[in-house]
Order: structure tokens, then sequence, then C-alpha cells
């Protein structure tokens, strides 16, 4: 993939194995591990759906979800953000109750270091701003007249009126920030100041791209909605602002965590995930301490059965600054590697308070936006568990590569995944559906301070964790219901993947 400016991240494997050899590469390697498999196919019953679902409990859920609070109000800063006391409990914690099967699942982590904004100053004609560093801009000192940015400076048009040592002004939204960024490095500014696009501070945000194909970073610093309106009213109207914009930054090491079943064919591999960081607000108990703790239930009771195809966990690493691990472990795996995964799915969010169950459109008959083939496959299996299995309700999201999965859909891999509900609003027709409130947000404490164990639909969560234990034994079992690995599929995935390459990078910005 992209080469990345050795100022802003290096990478490196925990291990001294790269992530081409994969968990298939080390059970070949170590003959006890072939033993294990061997006993575990010998020892315990194949998994099946409704045996799987029947072991998961509302009270493990919950106990989780209040340690997981308690390991975030632990800290300072009472979150498990990026590079803080929080979230590297987190990964502990997964690692601790995952290690504890060892003989079940290879268990390795994936190290990556990111150069998160440690502290910023911002005054405009000498006035001071509360304003915060942006994580992944490089450190600087700068200052130059502000240039406002129409149309939230997504394209190269938008910046034909910024000059040379300017400093420029942008909203949030519609793309990325990485790549408003660059674009204005392009355009010679030698900084940048994007404005939050809802009420709240921008703490902890970051460019959500490691790097892009527009060009090189300028240090950049994020300011709330009220202020950025305000700058850009005054200039506007004419008036000169002169900003002096100062960043510190520092590096810090995170991890992807992995477990493989030993078991298992390993060249046919259903894969499960989901991030285990928070943003900077709170403590992050539905987004994404839910999918946190529905994978590590699935994970956990999986272990009473024998598999037939290989099962791959994640939990993934600063998703929330642009879903940097996931992306990081696509750009570290070879395309055989890659050819493994039969089907990988993502969940995030399993327990929206004001909730709905939302399956991601893979067919693109709601949307238009289809998956590689397989991602349609999920999308019906999904549907039918809900209808026929559940006997619930259900709705179709936008397959926009919003969460983990977008990078292994942008590289070819057949997704998908299912969801409780973000910022967006409740429909009537989804209040008739599923109960809860009209003109309400799914989740009214989404990315703020009291998304806390108090914040989950433990109905909610423990259906969205049956639906993932259904998925797991379903295609542990056989993936019959995908399409053959054949070279035809092949070259259709690759096709599929080469055209969404360029609209990866562009996806919103959240």
């Amino acid at each position: 993939m992209q080469s990345w400016p050795s100022i802003l991240v290096k990478m490196k494997f925990l291990q001294s194995i790269g992530l081409a050899a994969t968990a298939a590469a080390l059970v070949s390697a170590v003959p006890t591990a072939q033993d294990a498999s061997a006993k575990i196919a010998r020892d315990l019953p194949l998994v099946e759906s409704n045996k799987l679902r029947r072991v998961l409990l509302r009270s493990e859920l919950l106990k989780k979800a209040a340690h997981l609070e308690g390991l975030a109000y632990a800290t300072p800063n009472r979150n498990r953000l990026i590079g803080t006391p929080g979230h590297q409990a987190t990964i502990d914690w997964i690692k601790s109750i995952i290690g504890g099967f060892s003989d079940y699942y290879t268990i390795y982590e994936q190290k990556f270091t990111l150069s998160l904004g440690v502290s910023a100053n911002l005054t405009n004609n000498a006035v001071p701003m509360e304003v915060f560093a942006v994580g992944l801009a490089p450190a600087g000192d700068v200052t130059g007249p502000l240039v406002y940015v129409p149309n939230l400076g997504c394209t190269t048009a938008d910046f034909a009126k910024v000059t040379p040592g300017s400093i420029v002004l942008v909203g949030r939204g519609n793309c990325k920030s990485g790549i408003k960024d660059a674009l204005a490095s392009t355009a010679g500014a030698v900084g940048m100041l994007v404005y939050n696009n809802v009420e709240g501070s921008l703490e902890g945000y970051g460019l959500q791209l490691i790097a892009t194909k527009e060009g090189s970073y300028v240090p950049a610093g994020g300011i709330s909605m009220a202020e950025g309106k305000a700058l850009q009213a005054r200039v506007e109207a004419g008036e000169t602002v002169v900003a002096h914009l100062s960043t510190t930054t520092e590096d810090t090491d995170t991890y992807n965590v992995i477990a493989e079943t030993i078991a298992g064919d390993h060249d046919n591999v259903i894969f499960m995930s989901g991030h285990s960081d928070s943003v900077a607000a709170g403590p992050g108990i539905n987004d994404n301490g839910s999918g946190t703790i529905s994978l590590l239930e699935v994970a956990t009771q999986l272990t009473k059965f024998s598999v037939k195809n290989a099962v791959r966990f994640a939990w993934w690493a600063a998703e929330e600054e642009g879903l940097l691990g996931a992306d990081y472990y696509v750009s570290q795996a070879s395309q055989s590697e890659l050819d493994k995964i039969r089907l990988m799915l993502d969940f995030d969010m399993m327990a929206s308070p004001n909730y709905a169950y939302q399956v991601y459109d893979g067919d693109g008959s709601a949307y238009g936006e289809s998956g590689p083939p397989g991602s349609a496959e999920a999308e019906h299996e999904f549907e039918r568990y809900f209808a026929q299995e559940a006997g619930l309700n259900f709705t179709t999201i936008e397959f926009d590569g919003r969460s983990d999965y977008g990078p292994f859909l942008a590289a070819g891999v057949a997704t998908g995944g299912i969801a409780c509900g973000a910022e967006g609003i409740k429909t009537v027709e989804e209040a008739a559906m599923f109960g809860g409130k009209a003109g309400v947000a799914y989740d009214v404490c989404y990315h703020s301070a009291c998304d806390n164990a108090s914040n989950v639909n433990v109905g909610a969560w423990i259906q969205m964790t049956k639906a993932i234990a259904h998925m797991t034994a379903t295609f542990a079992r056989s993936f019959d219901l995908l399409p053959p690995k054949t070279v035809q599929a092949k070259a259709k995935r690759m096709a599929m993947a080469k055209a969404m390459s360029d609209k990866a990078t562009g996806k919103l910005d959240w």
C-alpha cells in the first residue's frame, strides 16, 4: 500500500513473525499445535448455532460492561482513548481473557506506533482560543492569515483561493480530515484549523488517514463548531484574521489483538472483529465496549466446540482515529493471506439504548453500494437469522465502510456486519418495528461522557451477540452459503476492489 512518512508512523510487529505468516503458518510450524487441533476435533462436538447461542448470558455481558467502565474510570481522563492507560488496560484485559484458552487459540499481537496530538495553542489576531492538536498531523509552530475553504474541502477545487503561507479554516465532514490537510498542504498552506460539525470539542480527534495520495500533512488544530463558524463569518466579511498555531505530538505504541482457532481449515477463515478503543469524551461502553465484549463472549463459549473452518477474532486499535488498526492489518497481509478470508464480519455498537437491528446492505439493493462476492450472502444470512431463527424485525443500513470492515471491503474481501445505530435518528417506522422513541438518536450518548455501563440496552445486546454466534457457528461449519473459491470469483472481487480503491479514502468523516 502507501509509503508512510516515518515522522508520522513507525510500525513493527511485537513478535518476530510477519502477519503474512498468519496463524495458519504458526500452527503448521508447531507440532504441539497439530496435536491440540487433533484433540479438539476428537474430544469436542462440532459447533452448532443453537447450542452456541444457548450458552450466552446477559449477566456476563453486564458484568464485563461494568469491568470495562471501571478500567476507564480508574484513569485521570476516564476514557479508553488510544495512547491512554485506559486503552492499554483494555488490551491487557482482552489478552487476559482470551489468553486463558491458549490450548484452543493461537494468540498474537500486532504492534504499531502512532503520532498522536498532545498539546496545542492557538491565537487569532493575538486573542487566545481553545484548540486541540489533531492526531497524525505533524507538530509545528506556524503563523499565517486564515483562508476559509468552502464545500468542506474534499476536492482540489475547494482550495482555489488558498494562498501560500496561509492557514486554512475548514469544516469537519463529508471526507476524512487527512484529505483536507493534504490538499491544504499541496495548495501551499502551512497549517489547518478544522471545526466540529456538532456541539462539543475535537479533543482526541485525528486526521483519520495515515497518509494520502493528495500530499503531505501540515500541523492541524481542532476547534468547536461555534468558534469555527465565528471565524468563518469574520473571514468572509473581509476581515484579516492572522492565526498562530503551535502543536506538539507524541509517538505511542498500540496493538491489535488477534486470536485464531488452532483447529479448522486455515485456508478458509471466518473473521469476526470489532474495535477496542473509545473516543476522548468517555468510556465508550456501547461504542465499542459492546462489540468488544460480544466477541469475547462468543470466543469464550466457542471453546466448548470443534470447528471445520478456522475462526479468527480481532480486536482493533485506533478505529476512532480512522480505522487505523484494521487498515494496518490489511496493508501488511499478502494477497494470498487475504484470499484465505472467506468472510470478514465487523461488530460496532451492539447495545444502543434506542436500538434498531441493522444489517449492512451487502447486496446493494437498498443503497446501491454492494460488496465483493460473499457480502450479499452475508447480508441474506443475517436477515434469515433475524426473521426465521430469532423472530425479530430488522432493517438495512448503508454499506459505507464507516467501521473496521472498510479496509477489507476496499481490498476485495467479502464483508458484512450488524449494528444497533449511532447518532442517526430513529424513524416512526422503526419505532413501530423495534419500540423506543421516534425522533431520537439511536444512542443519545454517542461519543459522549454518558456512554457508560448504564448506556446499554441489554435486551438488544444479547440478541446481537446471539446473531454473532449464529454467523460464527454457521461458517465455522461450512462456507456452502458463499460463492465458491474460483479464479473467476477472485477476479470479480479484485475488479470490485480496484473500482472502490479511490473511493475508500473519501468515506464519511466521523
